[in-house]
């Protein structure tokens, strides 16, 4: 999936000396972090199931245990589904002490924890929005144990 922002993470400026940072994480970690935690599609089906979205963990076993309507529209799938990748990185990176966004080669958002390892939370979302497995829950307890 494209997402048009993140094509300003990988442009560089000419005057920008190679020392300088020339993404967004790197340039201005909070603000990415905080354009990354949006995931609007998903806060407005969460919304209109009674979820509230706190950006909590027990927020992710609430969407684990919606009822999960939007597979009936397979446009919507594949969004939710980036939206529920973003909003598991968000609760990763906002409660696990020493988790931060990062960026993979191919430009992806990714989360990577204070061991080094990374989650592919878009593919994590994803599938979760597609088939439930495996739970945003269990995911977040799994990167929590290291």
């Amino acid at each position: 999936m494209h997402f048009p922002f993140l094509d300003t993470w990988r442009r560089r400026h000419p005057d920008e000396e190679e020392a300088e940072p020339t993404d967004a994480l790197s340039r201005d970690p909070q603000g990415a972090a905080q354009l990354l935690s949006e995931c609007d599609l998903l806060r407005e089906h969460a919304r209109s199931a009674g979820v509230e979205l706190d950006d909590s963990a027990d927020s992710l076993a609430a969407l684990d245990q919606l009822l999960p309507r939007w597979r009936e529209d397979p446009e919507v799938t594949p969004w939710l589904g980036s939206d529920a990748g973003l909003y598991l990185g968000t609760v990763l990176v906002r409660t696990v002490p020493g988790a931060h966004w990062a960026r993979r080669t191919d430009d992806q958002p990714v989360v990577r924890l204070a061991s080094g390892r990374e989650i592919d939370v878009l593919d994590v979302g994803t599938t979760w929005a597609e088939s439930g497995s495996p739970e945003l829950s269990q995911t977040y307890a799994e990167a929590g144990e290291g």
